[in-house]
């Protein structure tokens, strides 16, 4: 699948073919995500949680009824048809090809992998099985950006000019073995050639270590995608308030996306005209209408579930597969590339 290759209006499958048993899914990883992707699981219609595993213990007491195992492959024992990683970036690697060994469809939390290399190995190891790989890039199952897209796509803001992310607030206590490009920047990545339809051409960034830390906790990175629309994303650890904000600015106005309240506001140009002659002189824009959508909202996770279980049934394609997790990190590391070298990088 590639960034233009669906409508973002596409529904969501929410019931199973009469007549299939739920996939029997397992879950690795119960950490700050591993929680919530097992509640999701169990509420999702098709799915039955039927193992669960985290060799570092269940603070969380996802486990319930279920045995907590202690490897990936006491879980891949029990008989999988799916499975869900929410284990640290680390570990991805080793678990997912563990599973793809298995035959198992899976879904693999954010980044694919630790680096690009081993992002590679996992997608080629899934598609050299048929086995359906998934990346979990939860922010474009979130409402407010599944309706940009859908306006964007049926061309309500003309041709796009702009995308502009902005992604901060505290640091997150989960976060141990990454830093803030790899954890949040590459939700901003992903969903900018999402949203705009198009993969990055050049990226340029810096970032700051300002909490003592060995990774980055602050990085702005500006870029161009290959068709032309020019981008900015700044992300940190480090703002005592939480922001999740895309803008996409086009000939007809700009789009904002608050994914904190799932809201979708659309700030249109002005078509009253000026009579100030200095004013008018000057080819921009002026303040129109400002409307702000009602949109149904879901859950993301369990819109990205859902996604999951329809490409393992084979009616859907709305995961986000394994080649774009790939291309994502790509970008990442082009962006810490960039911050050590201080030069514009070319992907």
């Amino acid at each position: 699948m590639t960034a233009t290759s669906h409508a973002a209006s596409d529904a969501v499958s929410d019931a199973v073919p009469a007549g299939q048993a739920p996939l029997r899914v397992g879950l690795i990883g119960l950490g700050s995500m591993g929680r919530h992707h097992a509640r999701v699981i169990r509420a999702t219609e098709g799915m039955d949680l039927v193992a669960v595993a985290d060799p570092g213990g269940d603070r969380f007491g996802v486990a319930g009824d279920l045995p907590l195992l202690d490897s990936v492959q006491a879980l891949i024992d029990i008989g999988l048809d799916a499975a869900m990683v929410a284990v640290p970036t680390v570990f991805h690697e080793e678990v997912a090809l563990a599973l793809a060994e298995a035959g198992v469809h899976t879904m693999v939390e954010k980044p694919i992998a630790h680096d690009a290399a081993a992002g590679r190995r996992v997608a080629q190891a899934f598609s050299s099985r048929g086995l359906v790989g998934a990346v979990g890039y939860v922010e474009r199952c979130n409402p407010a950006l599944r309706a940009l897209r859908e306006r964007l796509d049926r061309g309500d803001l003309g041709e796009v000019y702009q995308v502009i992310t902005r992604r901060q607030g505290p640091f997150p206590a989960r976060i141990s073995d990454v830093g803030v490009v790899k954890d949040l920047a590459t939700h901003d990545i992903d969903l900018t050639a999402w949203v705009a339809g198009a993969p990055y051409a050049q990226i340029s960034a810096q970032v700051a270590h300002r909490s003592g830390r060995e990774t980055e906790d602050m990085v702005v990175a500006t870029g161009r995608l290959t068709n032309g629309v020019i981008v900015c994303h700044e992300v940190n650890w480090l703002t005592p308030f939480k922001e999740r904000l895309t803008i996409v600015t086009g000939e007809k106005g700009s789009f904002v996306a608050d994914t904190l309240t799932g809201d979708l506001t659309f700030y249109a140009n002005g078509t009253v005209p000026s009579t100030w002659d200095q004013v008018a002189a000057f080819r921009g824009v002026s303040e129109g209408d400002v409307i702000r959508y009602a949109i149904a909202k879901r859950e993301p996770l369990a819109v990205e579930q859902e996604a999951f279980r329809d490409a393992v049934r084979g009616v859907g394609s709305r995961h986000v597969t394994m080649d774009e997790g790939v291309a994502t990190l790509n970008v990442v590391e082009a962006v810490l590339a960039s911050a050590d070298s201080g030069q514009v990088i070319t992907l």
